[in-house]
């Protein structure tokens, strides 16, 4: 049985899904406010901002890169003062990895900006039902990162 419009195929909502939220990311990349970091040390800070002290194999499993890239990674943070490395207490062979003082305000600031940008936006282009809209979409989304 043929698809229709109201019954798309995945793979073509897949495709499209990919698109949108690849431009919707490079977008948002463009409002922070520090072009100084890469995307890669973003969400390394971001990820040390969500769930807090990490082993560097810890952040590299949940980036998805190798243990050398994310090393690399931290290694700019740490010498641009954003996180700072301290001894495991469960392995001294390990270090933790925590945002200092200034990772938690450059990321505040990365962070409001990406916010302030989407929702200046929404505000402008989306009327009431199409907010509704999208709040069921993030739901769905939602749903979809957790598989």
């Amino acid at each position: 049985m043929a698809d229709t419009p109201d019954d798309p195929a995945p793979e073509q909502v897949a495709a499209d899904l990919t698109a949108v939220v690849g431009r919707l990311t490079r977008r948002l990349r463009t409002a922070s406010p520090d072009s100084q970091l890469t995307p890669s040390q973003r969400s390394a800070l971001s990820r040390l901002g969500r769930g807090g002290p990490a082993t560097t194999a810890a952040l590299a499993r949940s980036e998805y890169v190798r243990p050398q890239s994310m090393r690399a990674t931290l290694g700019v943070l740490e010498e641009q003062g954003l996180v700072e490395r301290t001894p495991d207490p469960k392995d001294g062979r390990q270090s933790v990895m925590s945002l200092t003082p200034s990772g938690e305000e450059t990321l505040a600031g990365v962070r409001a900006a990406k916010e302030s940008w989407l929702a200046r936006v929404i505000a402008e282009e989306l009327d009431s039902a199409d907010r509704r809209g999208l709040v069921e979409a993030i739901a769905l989304l939602g749903r979809l990162t957790e598989k």
